[in-house]
């Protein structure tokens, strides 16, 4: 039972967080390996990159059949499973001896086992907060940030110690010490522990089924906005290090630029989080979303170390402070009980956006010399996610348009 005046809350969002810090810290880490396995391996960045379009592409799918399963299941089932395959997919590709193995290896079974963990215990935080539900959803995104922030360098700092196979197995390890006693640790919802969720119960809402959901225009609007948002900075996030050492920075500055901007998604992301608390999550996404188009825009000026520090700083916060919301208005519209399933599939969505985003910076940079492309198109379709955002109605319509069918 838990202690007197605690509420046990505030250690699954730890959970949740730690444990969403290994995972996506691991599947951005790729990035970091990205240069080192070109000049050992002689395979070419677009090769490498598709294992960037497949990371995310089974991410998702693993994000909305992770979610379903969890809310059947429960999300501490779900993510002890997810990081057994993480640590067993990051161990077998230091082995790789082809890059279709990597594919399987890091591309496939990384990004299935992390799929595990963002979505479900971003909706199992839901249940344990109706009050400061922005800043609860916020604080498990935060791993994320924190994964870019201390995962970046120590892959760097191994792979410059031993080389970039050492530093992979050294991650699988770490995914398997971190991630199976940290899930140990997740409750489903208050009522597990015969308490209740902060801020009081939730108010009931309609019950949707996950085929409902996803036969609502509500949904695709919100999926669609987060799709075409990860489209847009997936490139520059993904390529980030390399475009900075093509352009003279020295590879442990590149490196620690990249954990720049994850500091300050960090930041982002609570920021944000309070902000919708209070302003609703709507108009908070609309202006972190405009915000991120322009700063994308500017990567085209930067050519030395401190422009990329200071771009990075505020990408950091218009990237991170953006992600949280989705979840915040999936669960304004369709409620709890299937929201495991309903973000999951809305992440799921996001996912073809962050994997073709980074495919297409390597395959910009391969036939055309230079990522400026990336820039330029990554730039337009921010400003065409900010479009779809305003697109959203406000849940109360929806809800009684749904009723009355």
């Amino acid at each position: 039972m838990p202690t007197r005046g605690f509420f046990y809350g505030w250690i699954v969002l730890g959970a949740a967080a730690l444990i969403t810090c290994v995972g996506m810290g691991a599947l951005f880490s790729l990035g970091i390996f990205l240069k080192p396995i070109e000049e050992s391996m002689g395979w070419s960045r677009t090769g490498i990159s598709t294992i960037a379009l497949l990371n995310w592409v089974f991410m998702g799918v693993g994000s909305f059949l992770w979610g379903t399963l969890s809310d059947r299941f429960g999300a501490r089932t779900v993510v002890l499973a997810g990081g057994a395959l993480l640590g067993l997919g990051l161990v077998l590709s230091s082995q790789v001896q082809a890059l279709w193995q990597l594919h399987v290896t890091f591309g496939v079974m990384v990004g299935f086992g992390v799929g595990a963990f963002y979505a479900p215990l971003t909706a199992t935080a839901t249940k344990w907060f109706t009050a400061n539900r922005g800043l609860a959803v916020a604080l498990v995104s935060a791993g994320i940030g924190f994964g870019v922030l201390l995962i970046s360098p120590l892959a760097r700092a191994l792979t410059t110690l031993f080389d970039w196979r050492i530093a992979m197995l050294v991650l699988g390890d770490l995914a398997w010490l971190v991630v199976i006693p940290a899930a140990l640790l997740i409750r489903e919802q208050p009522a597990d522990l015969g308490a209740v969720a902060q801020g009081g119960v939730a108010s009931i809402g309609r019950d949707y089924t996950t085929r409902q959901v996803i036969s609502t225009p509500q949904f695709w609007a919100i999926a669609l906005t987060h799709f075409a948002c990860c489209a847009a900075h997936s490139g520059p996030i993904f390529h980030m290090v390399t475009h900075a050492m093509d352009q003279g920075v020295a590879k442990m500055t590149a490196a620690t630029v990249l954990s720049m901007s994850g500091l300050a998604s960090v930041l982002g992301r609570i920021a944000t989080g309070m902000i919708a608390d209070r302003v609703g999550a709507k108009p908070t996404l609309v202006a972190g979303l405009a915000l991120q188009a322009f700063i994308v825009a500017l990567y085209l000026l930067a050519h030395d170390a401190g422009a990329f520090y200071l771009l990075a700083l505020v990408f950091g916060v218009a990237y991170g402070g953006v992600m949280p919301l989705y979840a915040l208005v999936t669960r304004e519209y369709f409620g709890e009980k299937v929201m495991g399933s309903a973000y999951g599939a809305v992440f799921l969505i996001s996912t073809l956006g962050m994997g073709l985003g980074s495919f297409a910076g390597g395959w910009i940079f391969d036939h055309l010399g230079s990522y400026a492309w990336l820039y330029v198109s990554s730039a337009a379709i921010g400003v065409m996610a900010g479009v779809l955002a305003l697109t959203f109605r406000p849940p109360r319509l929806l809800r009684v348009a749904t009723a009355t069918r």
